[in-house]
């Protein structure tokens, strides 16, 4: 028998009108395809396509798009199947331009991966800022257009929005970086708290570095040689990361190097974060970002605070029950085994993201937003603010309990502390699945696999007798100690269903059963040598307690009556992240006789009460 929640979602599903998708003869009846060389100050012409409602005679506001993943189809004769950043947009008749960045695909210059911005330029100086200045000015003055520019962009392209906002051009009136790479250290993409994702880093920047001697419509292919699906085993083998450039990439893949060897957050990785220009912003700004986005959840968040704290403009948050970019594409209504009861996507597009740009690109510029739209999960329902965290939220501290206990209340016993061995020869999978390549889906997926392991700490709350809503950021305090000189440190907060919970999928196909499914609200991971500064690293004096404090990403999520709360300890989350050798050395250069066992105390105490310091919202 369903539950009256799924019934009501099966009905739900039924009476949703389906919306007829464009395709390319769709854009053909209606745009016009023009392929340009946009010249730029310093005489690199990047390769830019606009295509331009048929028609238009200068009414129309532009949407720009710059990006490295290609602005394909090539050739005057071939069309996207869609434009702009929903179906919404594209039929009310936007100017819509694409861009290959600097130094890929079919733009001339020299490529540089999360390019530093230049904030006291010299003659012939260039950066993202400098060339979307460049691009805009060309396309006020040669498209047919109404003089204001908007721009947007999903992870990389949203990093090229960002750096829009930087110094811009006056016809850029919005801008909406979404899921924007931000920092690929601290807590986008490439590293966490300085821990390396080697999962990701690899598959991805086998083509995302690969060398391109000229320009080219075909992007660089990713490596596929596995020879197995076991992903767990294959980087269990790979051996040492120092050797893998040559091994695999020939020697010619600068990029991974560089990620590689500039393992401490170094000048290199702080040049490469555009936060500390996003200063003396004028563009009214929309940030975008998805609570399950495994690439990019760091950058909205970062990015938003950035924007709000240090300007007067107009600034807009939207975070949703999301995958990386999931609202631009598909309804929004599931995520692996979750059901959110409505089509959260399809919202955000007509209901938040075109009301943004048709306020500031077309109308009055008012477009009557809150300050935050935010879906709060476990609940499933739009909660709007008008801050973020809400000022009704309250700063908490959700304590690590003896006998496994997690609650609001500190621990009063002296002296407890839970122990597990970190094997880094059998370290903890970051998935119950088997994948070679990133599978982002490991965010949404039950966490009972790991819970059974003796190298994971467990601790649970008592069932709740009503609901438990958390909005707002999220941190993690530990207080341990180690018998190796580094660890790293992976907490989970994860919300337990109760034993008879049903599957809400309206087709009722769960990939597990739901009864006891422990559901992942968020993960993080510290590389602890980094406990006092991500630029220099410091062992660990064995033995000694140590604190260990990492942000761990906002959350919104409401923990429903009936439920448990549960925290996660462990020290590998693999091959996600690297292993640790838990010897204190640069990590790239381990080699297998540099790894070994460790055994980590998390203390329980009230002289050392380790904990999540959460914000509830009453």
């Amino acid at each position: 028998m369903p539950t009256a929640r799924r019934l009501a979602a099966f009905l739900f599903v039924l009476t949703t009108a389906a919306t007829a998708q464009p395709d390319d003869d769709w854009v053909r009846q209606h745009y016009t395809k023009t392929e340009h060389r946009v010249p730029m100050r310093d005489g690199a012409r990047l390769f830019t396509v606009v295509y331009t409602p048929k028609g238009a005679t200068g009414e129309h506001p532009i949407l720009l798009q710059r990006t490295p993943y290609g602005v394909g189809p090539y050739g005057p004769d071939e069309v996207k199947s869609s434009l702009g950043p929903s179906e919404r947009l594209m039929r009310d008749g936007y100017v819509f331009a694409y861009q290959d960045v600097r130094g890929k695909m079919m733009s001339e210059g020299e490529f540089v991966a999360v390019r530093p911005h230049i904030p006291n330029k010299a003659a012939g100086d260039v950066d993202e800022s400098t060339d979307t200045y460049d691009t805009v000015a060309w396309l006020v003055e040669n498209t047919p257009n109404n003089g204001r520019v908007g721009v947007w962009g999903i992870s990389a392209p949203g990093f090229y929005a960002t750096h829009a906002l930087i110094d811009a051009h006056p016809a850029v009136r919005a801008v909406s970086p979404q899921a924007p790479v931000t920092d690929w250290w601290i807590g986008d993409d490439r590293r966490h708290n300085g821990a390396f994702q080697l999962q990701a880093t690899f598959s991805f920047v086998s083509s995302y570095g690969a060398p391109r001697p000229e320009p080219t419509t075909e992007r660089a292919p990713s490596y596929s040689d596995y020879g197995t699906p076991d992903g767990y085993d294959w980087y269990l083998g790979l051996g040492p990361l120092a050797t893998v450039n040559e091994r695999f990439f020939d020697g010619e893949n600068d990029l991974w190097q560089e990620i590689l060897t500039h393992d401490t957050y170094d000048a290199y990785w702080q040049a490469r974060t555009p936060l500390p220009h996003v200063r003396d912003v004028g563009p009214a700004v929309l940030v975008t970002g998805g609570w399950f986005d495994a690439q990019d959840l760091y950058g909205p968040l970062k990015t938003y605070h950035a924007v709000q704290d240090h300007n007067d403009t107009p600034s807009f948050l939207v975070m949703g029950p999301w995958w990386h970019g999931g609202w631009a594409r598909g309804d929004g209504d599931r995520y692996g085994d979750l059901w959110f009861g409505q089509q959260t996507a399809v919202f955000y597009r007509e209901n938040l993201e075109a009301r943004f740009f048709d306020a500031f690109l077309k109308g009055d510029g008012d477009p009557d937003l809150h300050e935050a739209s935010v879906f709060v999960t476990g609940a499933d329902q739009w909660r709007f603010f008008d801050a973020w965290p809400p000022r009704a939220s309250r700063e908490q501290s959700l304590f690590l309990q003896p006998d496994g206990g997690l609650g609001f209340d500190a621990p009063s016993t002296p002296g407890l502390f839970a122990e597990y061995v970190s094997d880094p020869f059998k370290p903890v999978p970051h998935t119950p699945q088997v994948v070679v390549r990133r599978d982002d889906r490991y965010v949404v997926q039950d966490q009972r696999f790991a819970s059974t392991r003796p190298d994971v700490l467990v601790f649970t709350s008592p069932v709740l007798d009503q609901d438990v809503t958390l909005a707002g950021d999220l941190g993690a305090t530990l207080f341990v100690t180690t018998t190796g000189t580094d660890a790293d440190f992976v907490v989970k907060l994860i919300d337990v269903y109760p034993g008879d919970a049903e599957c809400e999928l309206p087709d009722g196909d769960c990939s597990v059963p739901m009864g006891g499914f422990q559901q992942l609200v968020r993960g993080e991971v510290m590389r602890g040598k980094f406990r006092e500064s991500f630029s220099d690293p410091v062992p660990f004096v064995p033995g000694e307690v140590a604190e260990v404090s990492f942000d761990m990403q906002d959350v919104a999520h409401t923990f429903r009556r009936g439920h448990r709360m549960m925290v996660q300890v462990q020290s590998s989350w693999f091959p996600m992240v690297d292993r640790n050798p838990q010897r204190f050395m640069p990590i790239h250069q381990a080699t297998e006789a540099d790894f070994q066992r460790a055994t980590h105390r998390v203390m329980l105490s009230p002289e050392h009460p380790s904990h999540l310091s959460v914000r509830v919202l009453d």
